[in-house]
């Protein structure tokens, strides 16, 4: 007789474990606690069911980048093999999705660089590397409109004066379809406009300084442009003028009734000899 393995499971014992077994033919975990360099990342990405896996790489990649490194589509190219256009494609993916917020801004110098704000957890928003505790999604506010600079006030703000300047202000975009002010803006620019026209200068002088060498590119808020050049390029006052003296009465030639000089008088009568030797007032 065979002897038979006591250790060795039955065919049936074998099926029954092998059914069971929570993880069969599934993946098995085997975690380490990590107490540094270490980056979380939320489900909703790296299950994220729209983002590629290129997208989702990116995005782990960013987030685990410190604050400042850069993030362009060149640097990211020459750090991985994907290549500048699935990168760029990524980027935008990331973007639409709410994980990556790019805005350009004018640093000082006037040089303009993209800025790259990376969100771990879209729609929760706070400082620049701040991580916020999950909750539910806020409103957005809607951005406040920035006002326009301050304008020049005339000295003497009369009706007829500033009807003048909105009548100037409203004939603009005839020399430039860029500078189409609406009513606000227009309100908001007249009396700087009367304050030029104060000082002596012509709608025509005004005009040309306002439109003369406008930039290339379009122009956002042209209001504001304009309102910077009412107040910067603004002329001085004109000198005060002395009142003019009050012209001379000239009188008609009369004939002395004493001597027969002829003298200038409002009427006839003596000269001021004649009346001196008669002891009357000249």
């Amino acid at each position: 007789m065979d002897t038979q393995n006591p250790s060795a499971p039955s065919r049936a014992q074998s099926r029954s474990a092998g059914k069971n077994h929570p993880h069969a033919g599934g993946v098995v975990h085997e975690n380490a606690r990590h107490t540094e360099r270490f980056t979380v990342i939320g489900n909703h990405l790296a299950q994220h069911p729209e983002l590629s896996l290129v997208a989702r790489g990116l995005a782990v990649y960013i987030q685990s980048l410190p604050a400042g490194a850069p993030v362009d589509i060149k640097t990211l190219a020459t750090r991985f093999p994907e290549g500048r256009d699935r990168i760029a494609t990524a980027l935008r993916d990331l973007e639409a999705h709410g994980y990556l917020r790019r805005t350009r801004e004018r640093v000082p110098g006037g040089r303009i660089v993209t800025r790259t704000v990376s969100c771990n957890r879209p729609g929760h928003r706070g400082r620049a590397g701040e991580d916020q505790a999950p909750g539910p999604p806020k409103k957005r506010q809607a951005p406040r409109k920035r006002l326009l600079p301050a304008v020049p006030q005339p000295c003497h703000p009369a009706p007829a004066l500033l009807q003048r300047a909105i009548d100037l202000l409203s004939t603009l975009r005839r020399h430039d379809p860029r500078l189409l002010l609406s009513a606000t803006d227009t309100e908001h620019l007249a009396p700087g406009v009367a304050a030029w026209l104060e000082r002596d200068l012509t709608p025509t002088d005004v005009r040309d300084a306002l439109t003369a060498r406008l930039p290339m590119e379009p122009l956002h808020r042209p209001a504001a442009l304009l309102a910077h050049r009412l107040t910067a390029q603004l002329p001085p006052l004109p000198p005060i003028r002395p009142p003019a003296p009050p012209p001379q009465v000239r009188h008609p030639f009369q004939t002395c009734d004493g001597c027969t000089r002829v003298f200038r008088a409002p009427e006839p009568g003596r000269c001021r000899d004649c009346r001196g030797d008669l002891g009357e007032p000249a």
